[in-house]
């Protein structure tokens, strides 16, 4: 708990601000197939287990650990992912999560900066800004990329605070629907790191990864920061 006023929130995408229909497992399974993971039985499970599990991180650090490190085969399943998920985004199962843009919009009218992250490449992550004419919805989109690593490490969110010129990560608000996203934030400083139950863990496991607060949707998410800065 802190009474600390907030400057800047920290908002993940898939999960948390954006409902994708599944488009994540449909996407990993042209990965397997990109790959050669075989596309069921015992490998396949735990491949599928791990993507689970490691949610939030960047794609290219997911594959990498599922092969073994073998680049080619990482930097090839990747590629499909990326491309499966892009065509996708065109069918219209990528929507906002109910109240998203709303919540966003409260935050801003009060004076706190927004900041989308992800663990999609900065490709995708525009097309998907594009798709949901999300342009001009927030101060900041920001992905891994050269320099900034993705989830678990705090680059997503000290790099958000810099380039908002936020001064002290005790302003700074994220919020998320997996383990990673909690991590990340807690790694980096931020005053409240919060789980929403909208994404791909339960809020079992975002206590356990370090959650400061647990929401049920973004919306509740705004409430309780404008709660604690008016």
């Amino acid at each position: 708990m802190t009474d600390t006023p907030i400057a800047l929130a920290v908002l993940d995408m898939a999960g948390t601000t954006v409902a994708d229909d599944g488009l994540v497992f449909a996407a990993f399974d042209a990965a397997c197939a990109a790959a050669d993971i075989p596309a069921q039985g015992p490998d396949h499970d735990r491949a599928v287990q791990y993507v689970i599990d490691t949610m939030g991180q960047s794609k290219i650090v997911v594959f990498r650990a599922l092969l073994d490190d073998d680049e080619d085969r990482a930097q090839a399943a990747n590629a499909a992912f990326e491309r499966t998920y892009d065509d996708l985004i065109d069918t219209g199962r990528a929507v906002p999560v109910d109240g998203a843009e709303i919540a966003i919009e409260k935050l801003r009218s009060a004076g706190v900066k927004v900041a989308l992250t992800t663990g999609f490449s900065t490709d995708t992550q525009q097309r998907l800004v594009d798709f949901l004419g999300w342009q001009h919805l927030t101060d900041l989109v920001l992905a891994p990329s050269p320099g900034v690593r993705g989830r678990p490490h705090p680059d997503l969110v000290l790099t958000a605070l810099m380039r908002l010129d936020v001064d002290d990560v005790r302003h700074v608000a994220v919020l998320g629907d997996t383990a990673n996203d909690i991590l990340t934030g807690r790694r980096a400083g931020a005053a409240i790191v919060a789980g929403t139950l909208t994404g791909a863990h339960d809020a079992d496991r975002l206590r356990a990864a370090g959650a400061t607060d647990i929401v049920d949707t973004v919306g509740d998410f705004a409430d309780l920061l404008l709660g604690r800065t008016v």
